[in-house]
C-alpha cells in the first residue's frame, strides 16, 4: 500500500524466489487438452490429482514469472506460501522479488531490457507513468472479465490508463476509521456516532465532561510530516462533496483554493484546531502520527482517526489488544468504528491499494495475473495471516483473522463510493509536497485556511 510504504523507512531489501515443487500432485490417467488462461497453448497434458481448479492454467510447465514489488518480509513470505499449490499444479515457478527501491528501479529495469514479467504498483500514478513509457502490455480479456465480476468499477478504473485496462487490483487498505476503546466508551456511556453531526455532538459531550480528551491527533512523520492531516481532508472531501468533485479536485480541474475545498477544511477545523477537543493545537505538528493514538490504550483520549494499519503500531508500541466492539471489559483493548458520513446512508470509503501490471503477454504471465484475481487465491492469501486483505467481492470475512480488517473488508464491499488517497494521485510537488507542508503550518503556525489552500494551488505544476 503506497501510503504506508512511503511513510516507513525499511531496514533493507529482500529478494525471495518461490521454488517449484512438483511432488504432491500425482498424474491421473485422464488426459485433457487445456490452454493457459492467457491463450490456447495447443498442448495436451495430464490433469493432476487435486488440481482441477488449476486446469485452465496448465500447459506452461517449466516456465518462470518474476513478480517485482515493494512488499518484503514478513509479508513477502506469506505471499510466497499462497502460491504453493498453484506452482505445484501448473509447473509455473513464481519468483517473488521484493525491493524498497521499486519506484526508482522499475523504470530503470524496463529501459534496460530487464523488466519483470509482472510488477505490483503501489499507486495508480506510478502505473500511469510506467504505461507512458510504452513498455507495459494491456491486461488480457480474461483478466479484465475477472476484474469486472470480482471488483467494483472504481477499482478497475484505477488500473486503467487512457481507456485501456492494464493492472488488476491486489491488496487494499482502508482509511475511513475512527479508533476507540470499547471499555472507555462503555464506562462513560458514549454511543457510536453514525453521522458527522453526531460525531461533533459526541466530541462536545466528551469535552464538557472533562475526564478524557476527545481526540488524540498527531501529524509528525519525519520528511513526510503532514500526511495524516491530508487524510482528514480527503475523507471529508468524500463526505461533503460528490465523488465527481473529488475527482476534479485530484486533477486540479477544481482549483485547490475553490469554495468547495474551503468548506471541507472548515469542517476539519471544527475538530482538528478545536483546543477543547484536541488540547494543544500547535503540538499536533510535532506529535508523531504513530504515537498519537497511544492515549486510547491508557484511556487519556477517546478517539483517533487513522487508517487500518495503525492497530499494529499501537499493539507493538503500547501493548494494545485488538478487540471487537463487544469486548467492553478489556483493559487496553482498541477497535474501530466507521468514520461517519453526513448522513447514515452515505458510506464513502477512502483508501489505497496495489495493482498488478504486466510487461509480457506470454501465456504463463497471463495465467499468474489472472490467478491473482480469483476468489480462490484471495481467500487463501487472507487465511495465511498477516495484515493483508483486498477489495475482492468474493473475499469472505471469515478468511480474515484480524477483527479490524474484517470490518475493512465489509466497508470496501459495501461502500457507496470508494476513492484512492488523493495525495497519492496528485503531482508529487503537491501530494507529497505543499499539501503536507501547508497542512503542517495550519497547525504549527495557525495559518489561515484560505491562505493554506491558496499556497497549495500556487504550487500546482503548470501544464
Amino acid at each position: 500500500m503506497s501510503t504506508l510504504r512511503r511513510r516507513f523507512v525499511a531496514l533493507g531489501a529482500t529478494t525471495i524466489a518461490a521454488s517449484l515443487v512438483l511432488a504432491g500432485c500425482a498424474a491421473t490417467e485422464e488426459e485433457t487438452t487445456s490452454g493457459s488462461t492467457g491463450g490456447d497453448s495447443g498442448s495436451t497434458e495430464q490433469t493432476l490429482e487435486g488440481c482441477d481448479f488449476y486446469a485452465d492454467y496448465m500447459g506452461n510447465e517449466g516456465t518462470e514469472v518474476e513478480i517485482y514489488t515493494t512488499i518484503i518480509d514478513p509479508e513477502a513470505s506469506l505471499f510466497i506460501d499462497s502460491f504453493g499449490e498453484f506452482e505445484e499444479c501448473t509447473g509455473i515457478t513464481i519468483n517473488w522479488n521484493g525491493s524498497q527501491d521499486f519506484e526508482t528501479q522499475i523504470a530503470v529495469r524496463a529501459e534496460g531490457g530487464t523488466a519483470p514479467e509482472l510488477a505490483i504498483f503501489p499507486q495508480p500514478g506510478l502505473l500511469a507513468d510506467m504505461v507512458a513509457t510504452g513498455y507495459m502490455v494491456a491486461a488480457p480479456q480474461a483478466v479484465a472479465d475477472s476484474v469486472d465480476v470480482n471488483y467494483t468499477a472504481d477499482w478497475k478504473n484505477y488500473g486503467t490508463v487512457d481507456g485501456t485496462f492494464y493492472a488488476a487490483p491486489l491488496g487494499a487498505n482502508v482509511k475511513s476509521f475512527v479508533w476507540y476503546s470499547p471499555k472507555t466508551f462503555a464506562d462513560n456511556g458514549w454511543d457510536i456516532p453514525t453521522t458527522w453531526d453526531e460525531l461533533l455532538a459526541l466530541s462536545d459531550q466528551i469535552a464538557s465532561e472533562g475526564n478524557v480528551q476527545a481526540w488524540c491527533v498527531g501529524v509528525e512523520s519525519g520528511v513526510a510530516t503532514g500526511w495524516a492531516a491530508t487524510d482528514w481532508m480527503e475523507d471529508l472531501m468524500l463526505r461533503f462533496q460528490s465523488a465527481e468533485t473529488y475527482d476534479r479536485w485530484v486533477s486540479n480541474d477544481l482549483a485547490f483554493n475553490s469554495p468547495e475545498v474551503l468548506e471541507v477544511i472548515n469542517e476539519a477545523d471544527k475538530i482538528l484546531r478545536n483546543p477543547d477537543y484536541v488540547g494543544n493545537v500547535q503540538a499536533i505538528a510535532t506529535t508523531s502520527f504513530a504515537t498519537a493514538g497511544g492515549g486510547l490504550v491508557d484511556g487519556s483520549c477517546a478517539m483517533h482517526r487513522q487508517a487500518s494499519f495503525i492497530g499494529g503500531i499501537l499493539k507493538d508500541d503500547f501493548g494494545a489488544e485488538i478487540v471487537t466492539p463487544a469486548d467492553t471489559d478489556v483493559e487496553g483493548g482498541i477497535t474501530t468504528f466507521y468514520f461517519p458520513g453526513v448522513s447514515a446512508d452515505s458510506t464513502p470509503a477512502l483508501g489505497g491499494g496495489e495493482f498488478v501490471g504486466a510487461f509480457s503477454d506470454r501465456p504463463e504471465v497471463q495465467a499468474v495475473q489472472h490467478y491473482l484475481t480469483t476468489t480462490e487465491w484471495n481467500n487463501k492469501k487472507a487465511a495465511d495471516g498477516g495484515s493483508w486483505f483486498s477489495a475482492h467481492l468474493g473475499l469472505r470475512a471469515e478468511s480474515v483473522a484480524d477483527p479490524v480488517n474484517k470490518v475493512a473488508v465489509e466497508i470496501l464491499q459495501n461502500a457507496s463510493t470508494f476513492r484512492f488517497d488523493a495525495s497519492d494521485l496528485m503531482p508529487g510537488a503537491v501530494g507529497a509536497g505543499t499539501f503536507w507542508t501547508e497542512m503542517t503550518a495550519w497547525f504549527a503556525e495557525g495559518k489561515d485556511s484560505q491562505a493554506v489552500l491558496d499556497a497549495i494551488q500556487a504550487s500546482w505544476p503548470a501544464e
